[in-house]
């Protein structure tokens, strides 16, 4: 099989080989995720020839600062021949931002090392079984109105321009609420359904009573899902509290300029895979 192919930019129709490679690495088909990366982001794949993909990678743009690098797949039959790497490479060379950033698996961290990737910090996964919504009644469906708000919030929280994202969010969450009080928007969350399980996330706040406040109202019944950055023990608290454990830890990265993000107030990503 030709390998030395170059790498491409992937659309919507790549989508079943995409959940195939995802699945030869026991990653699952996450078809809600993937559709929402296809539309706000940039998806790029190597074809091996014989009518499947050998590796993809996704960026994700948010205007000219930061990227957010995910789902970096080689497929096993194609282990160490440089393709991780290379479509790596390939998806930076494509992206003219001033930051990448990602999470890595202790398997994928040595290649971002040896491409130029820093640590800047760690995100533990908790998984387990939710209650439902309990809480004080703080937070309330978000509105049409709400969401300059919303979009205003997060580009101040994340240093970033996420327009596409912030404006797919209603439609992409189960539950999407907004906290607000006489000064404004409080902060924002959402949930949404990954395969058989719910992520909590996003979740957005100026403090952290106001985060866990829309934590308790949007949490669902059933299989959940937190990564909760490292930097915010008073989430671990609250996963513990509520029965959830430890499920992996991944090292949070960036490359090039440090990624001006307020971590104090991003208390919940949409997903690992965007940032």
């Amino acid at each position: 099989m030709d390998l030395d192919r170059p790498a491409r930019r992937l659309g919507i129709d790549d989508l079943a080989a995409c959940q195939r490679l995802a699945e030869d690495r026991e990653w699952g088909r996450e078809d809600r995720k993937w559709r929402f990366l296809f539309s706000v982001g940039d998806v790029y794949g190597i074809d091996d020839g014989e009518g499947e993909l050998a590796a993809v990678t996704v960026s994700t743009p948010y205007g000219r600062d930061v990227a957010a690098i995910s789902m970096v797949l080689v497929a096993k039959r194609y282990e160490r021949r440089g393709l991780g790497g290379r479509i790596m490479r390939h998806a930076m060379d494509n992206t003219e931002t001033k930051s990448f950033c990602l999470t890595a698996t202790e398997y994928g961290r040595p290649l971002y090392e040896r491409l130029g990737y820093r640590s800047v910090g760690l995100c533990t996964t908790y998984t387990g079984m939710g209650k439902g919504p309990s809480g004080r009644g703080v937070s309330v469906p978000a509105e049409a109105e709400d969401m300059p708000a919303v979009h205003a919030l997060d580009t101040e929280v994340f240093g970033a321009d996420r327009s596409r994202l912030v404006d797919g969010l209603p439609s992409f969450c189960e539950t999407f609420h907004v906290v607000r009080d006489e000064s404004g928007l409080r902060g924002f969350g959402g949930v949404w359904w990954n395969d058989d399980r719910a992520v909590v996330g996003p979740v957005t706040a100026q403090d952290g009573e106001t985060a866990l406040a829309l934590v308790e109202e949007i949490v669902p019944a059933g299989p959940i899902r937190l990564d909760i950055d490292h930097r915010h023990p008073e989430l671990v608290d609250w996963a513990r509290r509520h029965g959830l454990r430890p499920a992996s830890t991944t090292t949070v990265m960036e490359y090039g300029a440090p990624v001006a993000n307020d971590l104090s107030r991003l208390h919940l990503p949409v997903a690992q895979a965007l940032g």
